[in-house]
């Protein structure tokens, strides 16, 4: 597998073996397949992985796109997802729901 252009990682909340966090009840593993479902959709070179908990459970829930190092909070809707690829797809940072 060739490395890819941008790895997101969607924050699930497991703290040991046991989903604890915010995110997991706001919804982020049904998120993490709409998400894979948009990278194919629109020929993003991107691959998607589950985190356990980032400890900002208040921001929740946590969305990171790396190596561009942009950290998201509040993506809990598929709408706020497509914003994000959106931005990304241009090569820009999604300014609303940026946390860092």
């Amino acid at each position: 597998m060739a490395k890819p252009e941008h790895h997101i990682f969607v924050c699930s909340s497991f703290r040991g073996t046991e989903a604890k966090g915010k995110c997991i009840k706001k919804g982020t593993l049904n998120l993490v397949s709409y998400i894979e479902e948009e990278i194919t959709d629109r020929g993003l070179d991107a691959m998607v992985s589950t985190t356990g908990c980032l400890k900002l459970c208040d921001e929740g829930p946590i969305l990171i796109i790396y190596p561009q190092g942009y950290w998201y909070k509040s993506v809990d809707s598929e709408e706020i997802v497509d914003e994000i690829l959106d931005a990304l797809e241009k090569g820009e940072q999604c300014a609303e729901y940026r946390m860092y």
